[in-house]
């Protein structure tokens, strides 16, 4: 059966749970008419930079509000010390955070790393198709979607309105232990029915795929150039992913910090939606460690567009220095 665009978002509305969903999002994807049309309009915005051999364009696909309520361990003066100084700021207990995806053009593979939320969150999100076309590509000229996790702020633009395959031509790429749990019927039966909605979206957006998955297994090539980074904890096969261009490397990390501002300074802080908030901590500072001990070029699906920059440590913690709007590496 193929899932409606509509059915999808009744499914994502019933989902109020810590660890499978942010209630803050899931507000976002139940605006009422007038809030719809008294949103602003939602910007398009690429950014394109080369590192070697590869061209990567990050897509900004919108913005979400992150209510502070939903940080684990959480502290208002902790907060307002590590933001002291700088331009972010908490707002009504809310912050703003981008979501990001990104294109590699590299070796005659055009890949899209996630692919966005589409229309399951509203007006102020769902822009990644635009910057895709404003950056001079199509969803059919896409040959290769890299799935990190299967939440629907990732997977919800693999699919259009109708249930079908928005990336026509593309193989799909997704982590074994990522792809079973949310296809496990087990695990599914155990979920309260009103709290499914999570699951029928990731299995109803890589469906029309079904003969073109492809799988991997722990840090693997996925394909020529690209090797996955294993990162469990947000999701239980939540990866990033090396890209190898002749330079430097580059690690598109998923979801490891979804807070610029708070996160690297507070790395044990973790979000109501990491699944495994113990093991999110483990898989963040082992890859922030690595980051700043290698000097690794990183960017993530969460980091202030378009995200890219190096990993420092600032005592115990970690900093992030990020890279100027216009670079070539």
């Amino acid at each position: 059966m193929t899932l409606s665009r509509r059915s999808l978002l009744s499914g994502l509305a019933a989902v109020p749970v810590a660890g499978l969903a942010s209630p803050t999002i899931l507000r976002a994807a139940s605006h009422s008419a007038a809030e719809t049309a008294a949103a602003p309009t939602l910007p398009v915005a690429y950014h394109s930079f080369q590192i070697g051999s590869a061209k990567i364009t990050a897509l900004l696909d919108g913005h979400f509000l992150l209510n502070t309520g939903q940080i684990n361990g959480f502290d208002q003066v902790q907060a307002d010390a590590t933001l002291e100084g700088s331009f972010y700021r908490i707002k009504d207990s809310e912050m703003s955070l981008p979501v990001n995806g990104y294109l590699v053009e590299q070796g005659g593979a055009v890949t899209l790393i996630d692919a966005g939320t589409a229309d399951l969150f509203g007006p102020i999100l769902g822009g990644l198709e635009a910057a895709l076309r404003a950056a001079g590509k199509t969803p059919e000229e896409i040959t290769t979607v890299v799935v990190t996790h299967l939440h629907p702020d990732h997977i919800g633009g693999l699919i259009a309105g109708d249930g079908t395959a928005r990336f026509p031509n593309a193989e799909i790429i997704v982590g074994q232990g990522e792809y079973d749990f949310w296809h496990d019927d087990a695990v599914y039966a155990g979920v309260p029915q009103e709290n499914r909605g999570f699951f029928d979206i990731a299995r109803a957006s890589v469906a029309p795929y079904a003969d073109r998955l492809k799988m991997f297994e722990g840090e693997a090539d996925v394909m020529t150039g690209l090797r996955s980074v294993p990162l469990p904890g947000h999701t239980p096969g939540h990866c990033g992913f090396m890209l190898e261009t002749g330079a430097a490397p580059l690690l598109i990390w998923g979801d490891l910090i979804h807070s610029t501002a708070l996160q690297f300074a507070r790395p044990n802080w973790t979000l109501a939606f990491d699944m495994d908030p113990e093991q999110t901590v483990n898989s963040r500072t082992r890859m922030l460690d690595r980051a700043a001990s290698e000097g690794l070029l990183v960017t993530g699906m969460h980091l202030d567009f378009p995200g890219l920059g190096r990993v420092e440590r600032d005592g115990d913690a970690y900093a992030f220095d990020q890279a100027p709007w216009q670079f070539s590496l």
